[in-house]
């Protein structure tokens, strides 16, 4: 009966709710909001030289407010009209849509109260490496890479590559993607770790079970002011850019590689014909990476992904196609036993747990 599915899919968001609720109440938001309200509203606000940024940030957590009261009481009202409505097929029928547009606007908010820390809500430079393996890791570096590229197309982020070194024979041995949207580092950075593939192996004619690593690294762009390199302390050098791209890109040497001397920090950017713009963007990788690292200094956490051995071990999620199918995370426990819809770009469960997860390690 239509009744019993919704009571059990309402049933099911109060976990959702409390979590929602409970960080909700302990932000700080609610404060916040009647603060900035409070200052709005002053006879001499027109004067505070601030007084853009205020409302900026009221608009940003009045909506926040509306969407958190949308939730909460929704949800106590369609539990309330379910029990009235049970006998009414018609109108349990239009009830249903709202119960769906509810678990909607529970998934979305979560993650945008999950995803609050400053840095969340900046673009970001996402990097595949392949571990050791030859061809087999190669390729697995390869189908994260469309993973990846298949999440921010579903989430409506921009993406570009704009490095992509091809593999030996298949895959790829690194690709860089900048990718730009709402909250995207927020979301994506719950990404950096080993990633484990294990599966019968199309390049092996023994047809036997391989195992394979790659690495990604999430780092968020910053704005210039807040990294300053000293142009001594840089060596850039020119190269041809490989694989496709025309005449042009094939022939010149537009391709930059910068060094970062003290750091030892490398990026490259070929995806743009212009030398000038693949510098600028191999500077602002740069400027993140760098970012990354102080942060990680200046909390004493372990070393940055990229330094880390790509091996057993180390993995934050595992995707195994044989002898059965199965994707989890390692970190969270959470599971999906289609791993054919998590290499289609479905992330969202993944990410979601992650956030949740770690709102409770801190």
């Amino acid at each position: 009966m239509l009744f019993d599915e919704l009571d059990v899919l309402l049933h099911s968001f109060t976990p959702d709710i409390k979590t929602i609720v409970t960080f909700w109440q302990n932000s700080g938001l609610e404060t916040t909001f009647q603060d900035l309200f409070n200052k709005s509203q002053d006879v001499n606000f027109w004067q505070d030289p601030h007084q853009t940024d205020i409302l900026r940030e009221l608009q940003r957590v009045r909506l926040l407010q509306y969407q958190y009261l949308y939730i909460v009481n929704s949800h106590k009202d369609l539990v309330e009209l379910l029990v009235l409505l049970k006998d009414d097929e018609a109108e349990l029928t239009k009830l249903k849509n709202e119960v769906i547009e509810l678990s909607r606007a529970i998934r979305k908010f979560k993650i945008t109260l999950l995803a609050s820390d400053p840095q969340d809500g900046s673009n970001c430079f996402l990097m595949i490496n392949s571990g050791a393996g030859g061809t087999e890791a190669q390729d697995w570096a390869e189908m994260l890479l469309r993973m990846y590229v298949r999440f921010c197309e579903q989430s409506d982020f921009n993406v570009d590559i704009v490095d992509h070194q091809v593999g030996e024979g298949a895959g790829i041995k690194s690709a860089t993607l900048f990718i730009r949207g709402r909250n995207c580092y927020g979301l994506l950075k719950s990404e950096q770790g080993i990633h484990r593939l294990v599966r019968i192996s199309p390049y092996d004619a023994n047809k036997r079970r391989h195992t394979s690593f790659s690495a990604v690294t999430v780092t968020a762009e910053v704005p210039d002011i807040e990294i300053t390199i000293d142009a001594n302390d840089l060596r850039i050098d020119t190269f041809r850019a490989g694989g496709a791209g025309g005449q042009h890109v094939n022939k010149t040497e537009s391709a930059i590689r910068i060094t970062h001397i003290p750091s030892g920090i490398v990026t490259q950017c070929q995806n743009e014909r212009s030398q000038t713009q693949n510098k600028e963007t191999a500077m602002k990788m740069l400027k993140a990476k760098l970012a990354q690292k102080l942060k990680a200094e200046q909390e004493a956490k372990t070393a940055m992904i990229e330094k880390k051995s790509i091996e057993w071990g180390s993995q934050i999620r595992s995707y195994v196609l044989h002898p059965y199918k199965m994707v989890k995370d390692h970190r969270t426990d959470h599971e999906s036993g289609q791993p054919e819809l998590v290499h289609d770009g479905q992330l969202t469960p993944f990410i979601e747990a992650y956030l949740i997860w770690q709102g409770h390690q801190e």
